[in-house]
């Protein structure tokens, strides 16, 4: 297919495609991204479609398209369905590194050491032992302990609020 014969399918079925879409989905942003989206794919392929073809390739292609973006929407989800209020902060005050600092500090001088290291500076087990003089499986347990604190106490709604 020519320039020139993708530019007059483009003329000829533009408002038919789009009307064929916004049919099925009732939505007329998403209608008008899918006919950009199919004749994005019609151009890219403009060498391969030929002008007696281009009609069905073009229809084709805008169903899978809108099939394809209404799976993709169902498994996003709709935010307008969901609870608006259980997603909005509440009232009470909460910093959060506040509370993560003061639980750091209630956590014993070798489990704040490596937790820092593995977590706020990203070195690995071993380096860490390097650091601090112990084997790696005595960096992983140390970690986990402060992890498995760390977790509990800010878990505790009462630390949050």
């Amino acid at each position: 297919m020519t320039v020139q014969e993708f530019n007059k399918t483009v003329d000829l079925y533009a408002d038919n495609l789009y009307r064929f879409i916004l049919k099925n989905i009732k939505d007329s942003e998403k209608a008008r991204d899918i006919v950009q989206d199919t004749y994005e794919k019609m151009w890219l392929k403009v060498s391969e479609v030929e002008s007696t073809n281009a009609k069905s390739y073009m229809f084709t292609a805008a169903y899978r398209t809108m099939i394809d973006r209404i799976r993709r929407d169902k498994k996003q989800g709709d935010l307008s369905e969901s609870n608006m209020h259980s997603l909005s902060h509440n009232n009470h005050y909460s910093d959060l590194k506040e509370i993560l600092n003061e639980a750091l500090t209630k956590l014993p001088e070798i489990q704040r050491s490596v937790i820092l290291l593995r977590d706020y500076e990203g070195y690995n087990y071993s380096e860490i032992g390097e650091i601090t003089g112990l084997n790696e499986s005595q960096v992983k347990v140390y970690i986990f302990r402060a992890r498995g604190f760390l977790k509990n106490y800010i878990g505790a709604m009462e630390n949050v609020m």
